[in-house]
């Protein structure tokens, strides 16, 4: 025989000797099912389903409760959210509700609006505050673009270049929200990786950023040389770029290093960025033999340096210029994902919101209208 636990309707196949009835809202059938009992339960079906087995005489009233309740948890439960806090009318009284379904679900909606009147007040906080934020670094990015671009005009920029040693240094933020500005760099550096790894070759990763590091760090953790991350926490300038590069430097061995980033074009559109910093002895390399890189020798020393430290300076100089402008660019580009990330965030709220009030409205004023119903057809029955 059954025992006394929640059970509850989502379907009702037929009424008769056997019915398939499945598990959804709760219910207590210890009161009118008493005459059914367990026979199966199919574990391998999405939802729970019990086959009961008719062993006693079942009274008009059971059968008519069975029906009402197949009929009136079949909407709820089909829905793609369904509610769980309404409950059966078979329920005991003392289980039920003071304020009754309808007040209930009431009550649910109005917290669901409420939750999305406080996500749509941050949205928009957090597009104000990327707004003030990209005005204060937008000057700044686009004029850091002076200082690379003499090193590409005498250095040149190769990406094409071919060496045994390639280190790709991917430059993202440290925080989300900001749309896919960090999943484009993260593709173009295993991208390049793929490219550049080989036989012959290796090919290694420096991270900057908390979110790049994230994604690398799932399938290429052996390939990471060094990670650095809270570029933004302080004020960015170019003596934190170059302690930066220099640490890089230092710590690694390259014969090309390729910087990822996402140049900044407008609030809406950013452009992902390579450029290449080739090492000294590539780039005369490259010079002697007549390629991409112009000749060095039309240029006049000057200061008893040699060619190679000459060359050597240059090239660390060009790093770190390249760095800054990086990282500005990305920071830019950063400000204006998530600015556009929150507006549209916060339209969708307001979206959200619309419906949620007009499904309030209508469950409101069918509460109001079943309440009458019910008062009329009291007053009738007392004077019938």
């Amino acid at each position: 025989p059954l025992k006394s636990g929640p059970i509850s309707f989502t379907r009702k196949v037929g009424v008769g000797p056997s019915d398939h009835i499945n598990v959804g809202c709760e219910c207590d059938y210890q009161r009118y099912f008493k005459a059914f009992e367990l026979q199966q339960i199919d574990q391998k079906s999405p939802k729970l389903t019990l086959l009961f087995r008719n062993t006693k005489p079942v009274t008009p009233m059971a059968m008519a409760a069975l029906r009402r309740e197949g009929r009136r948890f079949v909407p709820l439960v089909s829905s793609p959210r369904p509610i769980n806090a309404i409950q059966s009318t078979l329920a005991p009284a003392e289980e039920q509700v003071g304020l009754g379904v309808r007040s209930i679900s009431t009550q649910i909606v109005r917290n669901r609006m409420k939750s999305v009147k406080n996500i749509q007040k941050i949205t928009k906080a957090m597009k104000m505050v990327a707004a003030s934020k990209l005005r204060a670094i937008q000057v700044r990015a686009e004029n850091s673009r002076g200082l690379w671009q003499p090193f590409t005009a005498l250095l040149g920029d190769t990406p094409s270049v071919s060496v045994k040693k390639n280190v790709i240094v991917t430059i993202s933020s440290d925080k989300g929200l900001c749309g896919g500005i960090n999943s484009t760099s993260v593709k173009i550096s295993r991208a390049l990786h793929k490219i550049n790894s080989g036989p012959d070759a290796e090919c290694k990763y420096v991270v900057l950023g908390e979110k790049a590091k994230a994604q690398l760090i799932r399938d290429s953790k052996k390939h990471i040389e060094l990670t650095m991350t809270e570029l933004q926490k302080n004020f960015l300038n170019y003596t934190q770029v170059s302690v930066i590069a220099d640490d890089i430097l230092k710590n690694v061995e390259y014969d090309a290093l390729r910087i990822v980033f996402n140049k900044f074009q407008s609030v809406v559109s950013f452009l992902p960025t390579t450029a290449t910093v080739l090492s000294p002895e590539v780039v005369e390399r490259e010079s002697e033999a007549g390629g991409k890189i112009g000749s060095l020798d039309s240029y006049e020393i000057e200061g008893g340096e040699t060619k190679s430290e000459v060359l050597q300076n240059l090239s660390e100089f060009q790093f770190s210029c390249v760095m800054f402008n990086g990282v500005l660019e990305n920071a830019c580009s950063e400000q204006g994902a998530r600015m556009s990330a929150m507006d549209s965030s916060s339209r969708n709220a307001g979206d959200m919101l619309d419906r949620l009030t007009l499904t309030y409205n209508r469950t409101r004023q069918a509460s109001i209208t079943t309440e009458l119903t019910e008062i009329i057809s009291g007053a009738s029955a007392l004077e019938g």
